[in-house]
């Protein structure tokens, strides 16, 4: 047997479950002791207390029957009757049937208690007040009416329990609210604070809240540290080899300078520039995470200013129809870095450029299309990976670069909680990359 129709009735916060886990038990005990409870009052306590009327009614009956005439009945009954508070009349007509509320739950129980302990019942009315009342019985010298309180039959405060009970419940309830926001706020700071280093900023975090929450949260303190360590490390790592490949790359081209056979020589040094080019996009690649801290910039503002710049340089750069408004949190110097990757890469492969952002309440889409070959979507994934060169997939003819760029701009995504997406441009036919970064 299978639930699954009730997800969409479930709530999706940890704070809506717990409240829902805490809440279903106490309405259902609340639920289940209210109807044992009216149960067992409406039921038990009715009937029991309609028998003792029952039994007096018996014994006025019996006093009618003892009568030789009505005159005498009434006297002799009236003597009976006043003690035990009835209010009685004889020879009277009788309604044709019973008569009571709807929701009059006891007065039903009373009306078959009445019925069966008084064979000569002929109707009883519950409606001529909330306090009376009346019933009609056959006797030897006619119809007998009598009226007596309800409260005889009926306890006097049956909603007391149920409001305590009420009243109760929703105290506890309330207070079991405040322990659960409790125990939750340090859950919520952790995943705040995990949200935040998805997203590339670091938050203040402390351990906090029961044994379990703090054993997660040491946790996330101790992968983070180890995290920013690789990172430093593989940064160190890298700068070190590309500064250090420097000083032999500096003798080889002053040697190369210094060669008489120039179309040689020439040829070499191409290939020192290639690989100085190499050792820069290395480096880049190794620094990319370091460039500036997060603050809160406007990235339509960010976009306008790259391809302004690149228009004034006489570049084919062109903006697109910009949607939404606002601000975020980003880091300006690599999410511009990462937007000049991708605008330097549709020139090398195409002869237009379109940028465009679209900025919605959790993302900010920047998107760079361009009119070249783009790339076939069974290749889009290799091509965020470092040092992959698609030459099949894009035209090599107008320059070639050493398979960064787009991994760059990728790890710059990531590094703010999005991601950079691969598609096909539906104005311009080429590639177009969605740098998706999270507010």
């Amino acid at each position: 047997m299978t639930f699954a129709w009730a997800k969409a009735y479930v709530p999706r916060s940890l704070y809506g479950r717990a409240a829902l886990i805490l809440l279903v038990p106490v309405v259902t005990l609340q639920l289940v002791v209210s109807v044992v409870f009216i149960q067992r009052h409406y039921a038990g306590v009715t009937e029991q207390m309609t028998r003792n009327v029952a039994l007096e009614l018996r014994y006025l009956l019996q006093a009618a029957d003892a009568a030789a005439d009505p005159a005498g009945a009434a006297a002799m009954m009236a003597g009976i009757a006043t003690p035990l508070a009835f209010d009685i009349a004889l020879g009277v007509e009788s309604p044709p049937a019973d008569a009571r509320r709807v929701l009059d739950l006891s007065g039903r129980r009373m009306i078959e208690t009445l019925r069966s302990e008084v064979p000569a019942l002929r109707a009883v009315d519950l409606t001529r007040g909330s306090r009376d009342v009346w019933i009609w019985l056959d006797t030897p010298q006619g119809v007998m009416s009598a009226a007596f309180d309800r409260r005889r039959v009926s306890a006097s405060n049956p909603h007391q329990l149920l409001v305590l009970m009420v009243f109760t419940g929703v105290l506890m309830t309330f207070i079991a609210f405040v322990f659960l926001r409790n125990q939750l706020r340090p859950i919520k700071r952790l995943a705040r604070a995990a949200e935040a280093f998805g997203k590339g900023r670091i938050e203040a975090y402390r351990p906090s809240g029961a044994i379990e929450v703090r054993a997660a949260g040491n946790a996330f303190l101790d992968m983070r540290a180890r995290i920013d360590r690789q990172i430093e490390q593989r940064t160190m790592m890298l700068s070190g080899v590309s500064h250090d490949m420097r000083t032999p790359l500096t003798r080889l081209k002053l040697g190369l300078a210094m060669l008489d056979d120039d179309a040689e020589a020439e040829a070499l040094l191409r290939d020192v520039g290639d690989m100085e080019r190499l050792l820069d996009e290395f480096l880049a690649f190794a620094r990319d995470d370091s460039l500036d801290d997060p603050q809160i910039c406007d990235p339509a503002a960010l976009v306008r200013e790259m391809v302004e710049k690149y228009r004034a340089a006489g570049r084919a750069v062109e903006l697109a129809e910009f949607s939404g408004q606002g601000q975020a949190k980003l880091r300006p110097m690599a999410v511009g870095r990462a937007l000049e990757n991708l605008i330097v890469n549709a020139l090398r492969y195409g002869s237009r450029c379109c940028v465009g952002v679209a900025i919605s309440e959790k993302a900010v889409r920047i998107s760079v299309a361009d009119d070249g070959p783009g790339i076939p979507e069974n290749r889009r994934s290799d091509a965020l990976k470092p040092f992959v060169r698609l030459d099949a997939a894009r035209n090599q003819n107008k320059g070639s670069g050493v398979g960064l760029g787009l991994a760059i701009a990728h790890d710059i995504a990531r590094r703010h909680g999005g991601t950079l997406v691969l598609g096909t441009s539906e104005a311009l036919g080429g590639l177009q990359a969605d740098l998706v970064l999270a507010r």
